[in-house]
């Protein structure tokens, strides 16, 4: 075609070609300009998939006039070929440069930076680009990156032109969710950015094979060779962004393009000659706050669940807020009553700025005061005094709750100042009760539950539209049913009960979603109910560190444990100070036998508290199978007494007794499960481990199938738990496994 005129266009040279087509440099005779015209091939021009994605390709482009993505002038057909006219750009692909050798960091850094730029632009555009790769970013001879080639892009409102279930884009750069033929969002293209961003600073792509199926295996299961074994210069930092962009779970990924780019130009800034190295993270970027349990300062002292309770409403109402990373509840609620140095709290919590008060109350009056600090220097950012008679303190949790949010510079939408000061109940006494009963309920003990109930019960009495005391009542029944504090055939349909209800009140709340696909999973075993129900629980509050805990239980219960892994260190990203979310996230460690992670993550939970019995339970297991027998032993033997009440962590013991070789000390443990369920509710789960560990089949299947009788929600766990491999061609055994259905 190299000198004929197609419209307006005299073609003058050649520039490459790839699977749709040409790509010409031809002077724009009309306008004395230089273009690049883009010709889908003859061959393709019959096929109307190709024609539609082709079109579509342009419509897409021409829509976006961003610095970082290539400008399309025009779409035309002249003499039976349909081409695009776009923006010749001087200089050279991406592609082209990496040949040359792995590229300085800091223009791999800031080439990214500019193309993460161009996407925050698409993205918001509601397109997502789906093949994003070296070949289609072009480099200006002045350093500009643009990004090229639409045409597996989605458009919204487009009509989809692409079968579902039907692979697109490029073997390598592909998302696990792509590789999968799934459904994909914008953190895709993210994923593409930082596999992109490795080859650019190695020379290599992370995940490579000899053929497209190994590679595609790499991409959903490996994780790929570390930086620094291909740069030694690679600082950290970079590491950590390459890591977020390649998370398997697209949760775990950047949350958009926007936040990539700034830990980009944070790390670009950190390594100019002369600044002090610091720690980037999308974290830093936004505003982040942890509020602190208030201190009762009324002469009583007896002020306690509302000074907890009122730093829990304005975490609830903060978490509503999509600019603003809060702090969970569990985390700041460890320095309650510590006199600790705030820079420290900032450093643990990972937060900029800790909200701090005291509640005085005498009578009917109330004296509140709230100092919102900068962790950096201790400074006051804000601080303010109430003074109110008790019946306003919603009016006055609004009030702080706007107040710090102005002084965060949170961007505050209508919607969002909406959901900020959204009040559950207006009846001061029922929600006094209610934050009675969360803060009984959130120290888990069996004799707290009872108390919780009460007052959840009693916060009903007075507003029985009070959703959250609902889901109150659920969650103390969710967690009496798990911890086998009494039966699960009593237990959790109180909690469905409850749960359904809290719906029918408000169909949004996060909380009661997250209940509902707990129930779902531990009692009812209807698994894509579960799942739906923790999904929707997440997309309506992110921030509920809750709900990716119980949805971290759900995966690993179905083998899908790196993504429940993956769900396990959001939740401890949410809420780094829980010590229930640090045990589960060792128990998932162990459910992908990774062992001595598991052994290294529960040691840790034993740090801050030696006294947790749930990490002493799952701890001993990995420590035998990793060889480790006699420490196991040692270890079961000094935490004995603390688990005389725990039938749970009982169970665990004697397996892991028979497990080491001592028959002994496991049929020791089973008389000691015997003699307990004389005096409350043990599950027969518990001497189900027991038995599987010395191997006594018969007597293992009967405790096995009682418990199915019982419904007891450690049977979704079964399928998976190491003490039980050897049953697995036993026909009985993979009888039950079918009716639980994991």
């Amino acid at each position: 075609m190299i000198g004929q005129t197609i419209s307006h266009y005299r073609i003058l040279e050649k520039l490459g070609e790839g699977g749709m087509g040409v790509v010409y440099k031809a002077e724009d005779t009309k306008l004395q300009r230089m273009v690049a015209l883009k010709f889908l091939s003859s061959e393709l021009t019959r096929e109307p998939e190709a024609k539609a994605r082709f079109v579509r390709e342009a419509r897409a482009a021409a829509a976006l006039d961003h610095a970082n993505i290539c400008t399309v002038h025009e779409i035309d057909e002249a003499e039976d070929r349909i081409f695009i006219a776009m923006a010749f750009i001087e200089g050279q692909s991406l592609k082209e440069k990496i040949q040359t050798g792995p590229l300085a960091l800091p223009e791999a850094l800031d080439l990214v930076a500019q193309v993460a730029e161009g996407l925050r632009e698409a993205h918001e555009k509601g397109m997502i680009h789906r093949d994003i790769k070296p070949a289609n970013i072009m480099i200006t001879p002045g350093g500009q990156a643009k990004i090229l080639d639409f045409g597996l892009a989605i458009s919204p409102g487009a009509t989809r032109v692409t079968r579902l279930g039907t692979t697109l884009g490029t073997i390598g750069y592909m998302s696990p969710e792509q590789a999968q033929a799934q459904a994909v969002d914008h953190r895709t293209d993210i994923w593409s950015t930082g596999v992109m961003l490795y080859e650019m600073v190695t020379g290599k792509l992370p995940f490579q094979a000899d053929h497209e199926q190994a590679t595609i295996h790499l991409i959903l299961n490996e994780e790929p060779p570390r930086i620094r074994s291909h740069r030694s210069d690679a600082p950290r930092q970079l590491e950590e962004i390459i890591e977020k962009c390649l998370s398997k779970a697209t949760g775990e990924r950047y949350e958009n393009a926007e936040a990539l780019k700034k830990d980009l130009e944070l790390l670009v800034e950190s390594l100019k000659p002369g600044t002090v190295k610091r720690k980037a993270s999308a974290q830093e970027s936004k505003p982040s706050i942890a509020v602190l349990p208030f201190r009762d300062m009324s002469s009583q002292r007896d002020q306690d669940y509302f000074c907890e309770g009122i730093a829990e409403e304005l975490i609830n109402a903060l978490v509503r807020l999509k600019g603003l990373h809060v702090a969970a509840r569990t985390s700041a609620f460890q320095f309650k009553n510590r006199d600790v140095d705030i820079q420290k709290i900032g450093e643990q919590l990972k937060v900029k700025t800790v909200l701090e008060g005291s509640i005085r109350k005498a009578g009917n009056r109330l004296r509140i005061t709230a100092q919102l600090i900068n962790v950096e220097d201790g400074y006051h950012i804000w601080s303010e005094k109430y003074d109110r008679d008790l019946e306003d303190i919603f009016a006055i949790q609004d009030e702080i709750s706007l107040a710090i949010v102005d002084k965060l510079k949170v961007k505050l939408l209508g919607e969002e100042r909406s959901g900020l000061v959204k009040r559950h109940t207006v009846d001061q006494e029922a929600h006094n009760l209610y934050l009675k009963g969360l803060y009984f309920w959130n120290r888990r003990l069996e004799g707290g539950m009872k108390l919780a109930m009460e007052h959840f019960h009693q916060a009903i009495e007075k507003d029985p539209d009070y959703a959250l005391a609902h889901v109150g009542v659920a969650d103390t029944y969710n967690v009496t049913g798990i911890f086998g504090y009494a039966p699960p055939n009593e237990t959790f349909p109180r909690a469905k009960a409850a749960v359904h209800r809290a719906l029918e009140i408000d169909d949004s709340l996060g909380e009661a979603h997250a209940s509902q696909g707990f129930t779902a999973m531990c009692f009812d075993w209807d698994w894509p109910a579960a799942e739906r129900e923790f999904k929707r629980a997440i997309e309506l509050n992110p921030a509920y560190a809750t709900a990716h805990e119980w949805y971290a239980l759900y995966l690993v219960a179905i083998g899908r444990f790196d993504e429940g892994l993956m769900k396990a260190l959001r939740a401890r990203e949410l809420d780094p100070l829980s010590l229930m979310i640090n045990a589960i996230v060792g128990i998932a460690y162990a459910y992908a036998h990774r062992h001595d992670e598991s052994i290294e993550a529960l040691k840790k939970v034993l740090e801050m508290d030696p006294n947790f019995i749930f990490a002493h339970t799952y701890l001993v297991l990995p420590l035998v199978l990793t060889g480790r027998r006699d420490e196991a032993i040692e270890f079961m033997r000094r935490v004995e007494p603390l688990a005389v009440e725990h039938a749970y962590t009982l169970g665990h013991f004697g397996a892991a007794y028979a497990v080491a070789g001592r028959s002994d000390d496991a049929l020791r443990i089973l008389d000691q499960l015997d003699e307990l369920a004389r005096r409350r509710y043990v599950s027969p789960v518990y001497s189900a481990y027991v038995y599987a560990g010395l191997g006594e089949t018969d007597k293992m299947l009967d405790c096995l199938e009682e418990a199915f009788q019982e419904r007891c929600p450690m049977l979704i766990f079964v399928k998976h738990h190491e003490v039980y491999n050897r049953f697995q061609s036993n026909q009985r055994y993979q009888s039950l496994l079918k009716k639980i259905g994991t």
